[in-house]
């Protein structure tokens, strides 16, 4: 058994001085009696759950599309080192071959991971997602749902647990329907839908939202009319969760504090949709999406760009840089931030065995500075990170 001792917890919506224990990976009551213990002097910083981060393309320099173990492991590892415990590669718009391949090379990255965050399950971003709102996805690849491929892959052991898709194509209903049947959290995402269509889409499986404001439809008009879009959907149902990229580039200060005001930490989660680049430093070409087939984006000021630099390649941020961008910029506070990274997402992704210091869950802990940097991350027991 461990115990941390001289910790700031942080759970639900309070910050209080105490302490946490963990035993064969799950977190425990504090005995009475230490003896035996293994004691883990804090010295006063932050702890609560590891971050959980669902929506990643990899860092590190690695992207999932590279196909091999080592991208999955070493990207893997990377965000640990900046909290996140438990993360969803996420897979960008490609061929159904490249995607039944990456299962089989992502079964055995996780099988061989043993210093990076959890990963378990994919994120299938696209590719049925509508040209008018491709942002970064590779346009060749995009379709509408083909129901002998993607119940090809529903029905294998693939572990895919999230698709994204835009409920307006020709289709997406009954590949919702699909998804809702075998337990894959379907959400829209790249969709240029009205409201209307958006909440029929509900009623077919369709239940969050991918990365709000990013890719996705707003008010427009139709002749004199205005219409609302998903992201007006995202305020207005309840029913619905989102996605928000934090890293102080995709949504501006007012955004972020709307949304927090306006649909809340229990319906928000934050997420990197990080590519290859995160981690690392400004000022270099990358590429987006696998080295064989993927784009080429810029990395400057703090985020990737399509090369004309009239749209963003997905995010170079890392877990704790969300939680900043929250904190110091959105001027969140800190319990509400901390658990739009932890108990929300799991909430979202219906990973119950996680996301919260409850007894019984999985050791999933991140331990951090008054700078909102990480010292220490755990993952099911295993520091898997020490500053």
């Amino acid at each position: 058994m461990t115990i941390i001792t001289n910790a700031k917890i942080i759970r639900g919506n309070s910050v209080t001085p105490g302490e946490i224990a963990f035993d064969g990976g799950l977190i425990t009551q504090v005995p009475a009696q230490r003896d035996g213990a293994e004691l883990a002097d804090a010295g006063g910083a932050y702890l609560s759950a590891g971050f959980i981060d669902l929506h990643t393309h990899g860092g590190g320099g690695y992207d999932f599309l590279d196909g091999t173990a080592e991208a999955f492991r070493g990207a893997a590892e990377l965000h640990a080192k900046h909290g996140t415990t438990t993360l969803v590669p996420t897979a960008t718009s490609c061929s159904a071959e490249e995607l039944l391949s990456l299962c089989s090379v992502f079964r055995e990255a996780r099988r061989t991971n043993t210093r990076g965050a959890d990963m378990p399950g994919l994120h299938l971003e696209g590719p049925y997602f509508s040209p008018a709102q491709a942002g970064a996805q590779d346009p060749r690849f995009l379709k509408e749902p083909d129901p002998d491929e993607y119940m090809k892959i529903l029905d294998s052991d693939c572990p895919v647990i999230r698709w994204s898709a835009a409920c307006e194509l020709k289709g997406a209903f009954a590949f919702a329907e699909a998804c809702r049947a075998h337990g894959v959290l379907c959400a829209i995402g790249h969709s240029d839908a009205d409201l209307a269509a958006v909440e029929e889409a509900i009623g077919h499986g369709f239940t969050h939202l991918t990365h709000l404001y990013s890719g996705m439809s707003t008010v427009h008009r139709v002749n004199a009319y205005r219409v609302c879009g998903v992201v007006e959907a995202g305020y207005l149902r309840d029913d619905l969760t989102v996605e928000i990229i934090a890293d102080g580039c995709h949504l501006p200060k007012g955004l972020l504090q709307m949304i927090y005001r306006f649909i809340g930490p229990e319906r928000t989660c934050l997420v990197t949709d990080s590519m290859r680049a995160a981690g690392l430093p400004d000022g270099s070409v990358s590429v987006l999406g696998s080295l064989k087939s993927g784009q080429e984006v810029i990395v400057e000021g703090g985020v990737a760009k399509m090369p004309d630099r009239k749209a963003f390649a997905g995010s170079v941020a890392t877990a704790d840089r969300l939680l900043r961008t929250m904190v110091l910029v959105a001027e969140v506070p800190l319990a509400d931030a901390v658990k739009m990274l932890t108990e929300t997402p799991a909430r979202i992704q219906h990973l119950t065995d996680r996301g919260t210091l409850d007894v019984g869950k999985r050791a999933d802990l991140v331990l951090f500075d008054e700078n909102l940097r990480v010292i220490r991350t755990i993952v099911g027991g295993n520091t898997v990170y020490r500053e």
